[in-house]
């Protein structure tokens, strides 16, 4: 007799919805939610990582110094921070290098080779970068450098580089389906230490020795990088990525535990958004405004005092890059307003000397926010008639198939999927537009715009306490586990306060029942794009009726807990 297996996990009504509109079948609730580590898929079936493990177990022994070298983004930072942490475990100082965004760009460059051999490093580790750096990888060669490249970005270039060697899920040779491919540079890098692991403590078994400290601690700085670089959260990386927020309310890494208040460590877990909105952004603002150095040390500094010096530093830094971005994104949404020939542009290309190159990601990514088509920001370079480009998605465009197909206007280009970055001649930037606009016009519009995506309607009623602890632990969230999206049309604006001239705080009520409130916020509200006012709404809304689409969280304020919707969209008439 054939009988199938319930799960044992009973689900609140709206979370089930939630699982049945994402296709989430029974079958697979339950490695939804799992923390267990045991059910990882095996980090250490990729490709040189036993030959990488074998090569720094060397060094370690034979006493060589070794560099690691990792790009100036938080996966970068998070990357060198969880190889100096490992590395000072094993009682092994290392050298840290990364690069100026400005100066030598992103990558590992034959500068950063000399630079290395210049502080006696013989054994290189990169990490978050360099699959596409042959050159390099040749000139480490020749100076007899061995050189590891340990990256999670797409392998583009006609051959993979040759350095001694490469980690990487979506090099060339990898399965192209295998969860592997989710990781992040710092992912990558914990497989790395695993695996270095495993050979020292098979090592000391013989010796009659105990095991090297645990790697646990480490999955911090891999929930961070992972978070921050947006990579797919797969129930791989949400297994990674939840261990690591769960030890951030004790950690005793000082640089971490500056980033969080007594509030914070009083939550079950640290929520997804403190990462991507509070600690990614400081982490970014040195890089983005010059060198990324205090970021760095600030992630892996040794005690309190030293790690709150560093975050003061990410702290200023953190309000001038606001302030710049705010400049930029205005102007370049100027500049949209005054040449726009249609109400729905294929996609928003845009350029002006002057505009900062460390914020124009930011302000390409919140051009898509706004007018929701892809959107490439450009700005001059440090060599003149060179202009860079960061480049955002919209919708499920693949934007690194766009921007390939004319890749030979480029003088470099990399990225994946959802964004990348360019250099080019400032001359082609017209052959560009024209090409990027006819290859979009034979793409369907609803892959290339942001759809209005929701998960589904509940009533007012049904946001209560018991659904928001729920909708906690499908935590993490991110790419591949967006937190989940409602509607209502069974509400009102009680009342409306604006903050900083751009947010807006609501009071909503049940229709039926005034009594019932619940407070909402909206970040960056005013001035949207095609938005109707709070004003409009408000006063329309009893004759037109009202919809909202909000994210439910909970406000944690001097131990007390608020439910609070995040609202992204209100707008006239029923759903």
């Amino acid at each position: 007799m054939q009988t199938t297996t319930e799960p044992t996990r009973t689900l609140h009504p709206v979370i089930s919805r939630i699982f049945a509109k994402r296709g989430i079948t029974h079958d697979k609730i339950e490695d939804f939610f799992s923390w267990n580590l045991r059910d990882l898929p095996n980090l250490l079936e990729m490709k040189d990582t036993l030959k990488t493990a074998e090569r720094i177990v060397y060094a370690i022994k034979h006493n060589q110094k070794i560099g690691v070298y990792g790009d100036y983004d938080v996966d970068g930072s998070t990357s060198c921070a969880l190889f100096y942490q490992y590395f000072q475990m094993l009682g092994v100082d290392i050298e840290l290098f990364q690069p100026s965004r400005f100066v030598e760009g992103y990558g590992v460059h034959i500068s950063s080779i000399e630079n290395a051999l210049e502080k006696k490093v013989e054994l290189l580790i990169t990490v978050d970068c360099g699959i596409t750096n042959n050159e390099t990888a040749d000139y480490a060669l020749e100076r007899n450098l061995d050189l590891i490249i340990t990256d999670h970005h797409k392998d583009i270039r006609d051959e993979m580089p040759n350095a001694y060697a490469v980690v990487n899920p979506n090099r060339r040779d990898e399965p192209a389906d295998s969860p592997l491919t989710a990781l992040a540079g710092v992912g990558v890098a914990f497989a790395v230490c695993l695996q270095v692991k495993n050979l020292l403590d098979a090592e000391n078994k013989e010796n009659g020795t105990s095991p090297t400290a645990s790697i646990y601690p480490l999955l911090q700085y891999v929930a961070i990088g992972t978070i921050c670089d947006l990579a797919k959260l797969n129930t791989m990386n949400m297994k990674l990525t939840r261990h690591g927020l769960k030890q951030i309310t004790e950690t005793e890494f000082a640089g971490i535990a500056c980033f969080f208040n007594d509030e914070d460590r009083t939550a079950p877990f640290i929520p997804t958004e403190k990462i991507s909105f509070y600690v990614g952004p400081l982490i970014n603002s040195k890089g983005r405004l010059d060198h990324p150095e205090k970021a760095l040390n600030l992630l892996i500094s040794k005690n309190h005092k030293e790690a709150f010096a560093n975050y003061a530093h990410l702290e200023t830094s953190n309000k001038e890059r606001k302030f710049i971005q705010a400049e930029v994104y205005t102007e370049a949404r100027n500049q949209i307003i005054k040449n726009l020939k249609s109400d729905s542009p294929l996609i928003n290309i845009v350029h002006e000397p002057h505009w900062h190159e460390g914020v124009i990601g930011i302000v390409a990514s919140k051009l898509v926010e706004t007018f929701e088509v892809p959107a490439i920001v450009f700005s001059d370079s440090e060599e003149k008639g060179i202009i860079k480009a960061s480049c955002r998605s919209a919708g499920t465009l693949n934007l690194f198939d766009a921007l390939k197909a004319c890749e030979d206007l480029f003088i470099k280009f990399g990225g994946h999927k959802a964004a990348a970055g360019l250099s080019m001649s400032l001359e082609n930037l017209p052959e560009f537009k024209k090409r990027m606009h006819n290859y979009l016009a034979d793409i369907p519009e609803i892959q290339r715009t942001v759809q209005d995506h929701y998960d589904i309607d509940i009533s007012f009623k049904e946001i209560k306490k018991q659904l928001v602890k729920e909708l906690e632990s499908m935590e993490p969230f991110g790419m591949g586990n967006q937190r989940p999206v409602f509607r209502i049309s069974d509400s009102l604006i009680d009342s409306y306060q604006i903050l900083k001239d751009v947010h807006v705080k609501w009071t909503f009520v049940h229709k039926d029942n005034p009594k019932i409130k619940i407070t909402g916020i909206s970040f960056n509200f005013i001035g949207k794009w095609d938005t109707p006012t709070p004003d409009e709404l408000f006063k329309s809304q009893h004759s037109e009726g009202l919809t909202v689409q909000f994210q439910i969280g909970i406000n944690r304020f001097r131990g007390n807990e608020v439910i609070q919707l995040m609202v992204n969209k209100a707008f006239l008439g029923s759903c």
